[in-house]
């Protein structure tokens, strides 16, 4: 076991992109909220595209801006949803917007159906075994929204929950049609007031909402944003500097020194993996040629053993968020 590979190391922050869900009923104004706050972010009607799951709606705001879509008919399982993102994505969009991500969940098509069908089918009407087989396409689903190098804004139809409560229903919040703990995963979810259009924050990661009181989204929302995701480290250019200063290492010892300094997202990228490795290789084939004369037709095992755990040390992932 390498009890060197963890290693404690200063927080860097890199530049991110926004993962957002506007969480409404029918009606609240989503779509139009998303498309402004879209224009803020991008600047450019051109660069924001819209997944449309309903019915073609995003185009009665075409006045807004020649904005592209797609439009999605059933069934709307999580594979036809990251072929949409895919495809925003090679179309080198920059802010899409999933309208609606529910629809992925209890669509036709969707989760919900998916399972159903298949506890009927494969495991004799148990639906808790199915899911083994459901929840897998739905985390592939969350992690193309989580990993995309685009923005992306989810649109989340919301209902109101009720609970029995001495015999009369009460009425406690509303309720995001999608999987539970959904809004979890992004880093702003905000909720639309069906009749104000006001949104306020149930979880915002950037410190932009927390606390305001209830506004209007607008193009100054999305350039709010904008500011907010651009604060930080630039993360190909911190890549290529580093791979740059790979080139002045010639010692171990340089090059082990020089991954302290760096953030994770850095050492863990394979450009800087492969680059890193190269030099270390010169650098052990170097010091074969130095080495004296009778010992340069072979290492010593205590030699191999050395440059194996200097390998490991070098190259093992840090523990640094």
């Amino acid at each position: 076991i390498n009890k060197m590979a963890l290693q404690l190391k200063k927080a860097t922050r890199k530049q991110v992109k926004l993962r957002l869900n506007l969480s409404a009923p029918s009606g609240a104004g989503k779509t139009y909220s998303a498309l402004r706050m879209a224009y803020g972010i991008v600047g450019n009607w051109d660069k924001i595209a819209v997944i449309d799951t309903e019915n073609g709606s995003a185009s009665l705001y075409s006045h807004l801006g020649a904005f592209l879509t797609i439009d999605l008919a059933p069934p709307f399982s999580p594979e036809r949803y990251i072929e949409a993102i895919k495809a925003c994505e090679a179309g080198g969009i920059e802010c899409c917007i999933i309208d609606s991500s529910s629809h992925e969940w209890s669509g036709a098509g969707g989760c919900i159906e998916i399972n159903d069908t298949l506890a009927q089918t494969k495991y004799k009407g148990n639906s808790w075994s199915a899911w083994n087989e459901t929840t897998p396409k739905h985390d592939r689903f969350v992690n193309t929204v989580l990993q995309s190098p685009m923005h992306i804004i989810t649109c989340t139809r919301s209902k109101t929950e009720t609970i029995q409560e001495g015999g009369r229903v009460k009425k406690v919040g509303m309720k995001d049609i999608q999987r539970e703990g959904w809004e979890y995963e992004l880093t702003v979810s905000l909720n639309l007031d069906r009749d104000s259009h006001l949104a306020t924050p149930s979880k915002d990661r950037t410190g932009l909402f927390e606390g305001k009181i209830p506004f209007l989204i607008t193009e100054k929302t999305g350039e709010e944003i904008k500011a907010w995701c651009e604060t930080g480290v630039d993360e190909s250019a911190a890549i290529t500097d580093a791979v740059t200063k790979l080139a002045s290492c010639n010692t171990v010892d340089e090059l082990s020194a020089l991954k302290i300094e760096l953030p994770s997202f850095v050492i863990q990228s394979p450009q800087f993996i492969a680059t890193a490795k190269e030099r270390y290789n010169a650098i052990i084939a170097q010091k074969k040629t130095d080495a004296p004369a009778h010992t340069q037709n072979g290492l010593t095992d205590e030699e191999k053993a050395e440059i194996a755990k200097e390998e490991a040390d070098l190259f093992s992932k840090s523990n640094k968020k």
